[in-house]
């Protein structure tokens, strides 16, 4: 098993590019299989999500073709297995996408309940009542959803709960409807909206997304389309706090301040110098850190994506700091691997108190889900002495390359077996 080691202490300098955004780019692969002709993505990530989703629609019988390793061509003219087995889907939670466009192309799907970082039970009932709201019969037996549907309806759809898969499952589903489909309390992140501006030029008619109420107006098919995917804005983030920590000065190049606003406003109550234009941005830390509170909640507020980041942040800076997840249950398993660096944490239900002290050790951890993962790099960045890093799989899900990247910076950091 691959591990990292890291020998912290160097602040980061210099310039990167940040990648294709892998929660933009797996429902963006999914869409192509809502049409028979070819849709082109750019701007994909080379992420292990990615290479297992490419894998689970090829098996379906979509034809798959790359320009070069960012730029894929899927053609889903003849779909011929509409199972998603479990050895495909445990690892990735996302191949729940698929469920909606099958069901509205083809009819029928039969994908195994999804897996995926341990960080909270994340159901998926509210794709399954959705669908069934528009039509579907689908029952769950022996860890599968059997879904038919001989042709899905336009339909009113309440979310119980905020749920970006969810909505992205239930907008692909109704772009091939009968009728129109009215989503309320729908999910406003920015891969939502990326997803949305795919399919219209796809042909879809979609109205409000970004907003808590999308509309859909059904068409009798889609076409083929070119649509470039949006800079990952986790990614940016996880470096700018990494930079942060680490007092240093980075300028992020192909990624777009508008898509992070909570989190440059986090970074700055801590102290970074922040200048940012279209599609770049550049940080400067010279001073040591202030601790800042940090509460998740949906977009626009705080991303949960970006907890396990600040806490490391907040484990060397000044004061003490409160950090609250509201979406995940068990998204503070990364807590007991930061005091084996001498971090300073209490935890209370939901929340974390950290208490900044000057300087983190390093030691050998454990990743337990992917932002726990960047976590424990940040604090390995920090720390004084070697960290070395196992489970670092949970790194290649959602991390292009990040090695390499901060090697670009500076830090003195390999992956070894």
């Amino acid at each position: 098993m691959q591990k990292l080691i890291i020998q912290g202490g160097v602040p980061l300098h210099g310039e990167i590019t940040i990648s294709g955004a892998k929660n933009a780019a797996l429902p963006l692969l999914c869409a192509a299989l809502l049409t028979e002709e070819s849709l082109k993505i750019k701007n994909v990530p080379v992420l292990q999500d990615i290479i297992t989703m490419l894998s689970l629609l090829k098996q379906m019988g979509t034809n798959i073709t790359a320009s070069n390793v960012s730029e894929i061509t899927l053609s889903a003219a003849a779909l011929t297995h509409l199972v998603a087995p479990y050895e495909m889907v445990k690892t990735m939670r996302a191949a729940i996408l698929i469920l909606g466009p099958l069901l509205a192309r083809a009819g029928e799907a039969n994908i195994s309940l999804p897996g995926g970082c341990a960080i909270g039970l994340r159901p998926v009932d509210q794709h399954i009542k959705g669908l069934q709201v528009m039509g579907a019969e689908i029952h769950i037996k022996h860890g599968y959803i059997h879904a038919v549907a001989k042709k899905l309806h336009g339909a009113r759809i309440v979310l119980d709960l905020i749920t970006v898969t969810g909505t992205e499952n239930l907008m692909m589903a109704a772009t091939l409807a009968e009728g129109t489909t009215i989503l309320e309390n729908a999910a406003r992140e920015p891969e939502v909206v990326d997803l949305a501006n795919c399919l219209i030029a796809m042909g879809a008619k979609i109205h409000g997304a970004g907003t808590d109420i999308i509309t859909i107006e059904g068409v009798p098919s889609l076409h083929g389309a070119e649509h470039t995917v949006m800079p990952d804005r986790i990614e940016t983030g996880t470096f700018l706090v990494a930079a942060t920590a680490t007092g240093g000065e980075i300028l992020l190049k192909q990624t777009d301040a508008h898509l992070l606003d909570a989190v440059l406003d986090k970074l700055t109550e801590a102290g970074a110098h922040i200048d940012s234009n279209e599609n770049w941005i550049n940080l400067k830390m010279h001073t040591k850190p202030k601790s800042v509170n940090v509460r998740t909640a949906p977009y626009p507020a705080f991303p949960t994506d970006m907890q396990a980041q600040f806490m490391s942040l907040n484990c060397i800076a000044s004061g003490t700091a409160i950090v609250t997840e509201t979406i995940f249950e068990n998204r503070l398993m990364h807590v007991q691997e930061l005091i084996r660096m001498n971090a300073k944490i209490e935890v209370e239900g939901n929340a974390a108190i950290v208490h900044g002290i000057p300087q983190l050790d390093g030691a050998h951890v454990m990743a337990t889900d992917l932002r726990a993962s960047a976590s424990l790099v940040i604090a390995g960045l920090i720390a004084q002495g070697e960290t070395v890093i196992d489970r670092i799989y949970h790194l290649d899900r959602g991390y292009e390359n990040i090695e390499g990247k901060l090697s670009a910076l500076g830090a003195q950091i390999r992956r070894t077996q």
